[in-house]
């Protein structure tokens, strides 16, 4: 089913976070979205684990990734 009004249907959220991850780094990323997830000893398995039982913070995250599209 085509959903032309997402511009997030077929990206993962893994791909989301290692985007960002390659475009900002983890320091820079977690200047901007302050979560501890990004702050304290980050990386994209605990990132996704967090992320998708937090539905706010998965929100910034997708809405940075978009701002960079």
């Amino acid at each position: 089913m085509a959903q032309p009004n997402n511009p997030l249907h077929g990206i993962t959220l893994e791909t989301i976070v290692t985007e960002l991850v390659a475009r900002h780094g983890w320091d820079e990323l977690g200047r901007m979205i302050e979560i501890r997830c990004f702050t304290h000893d980050p990386s994209v398995k605990s990132s996704l684990t967090f992320l998708r039982k937090t539905p706010w913070a998965r929100k910034k995250v997708e809405d940075l990734f978009l701002r960079g599209k």
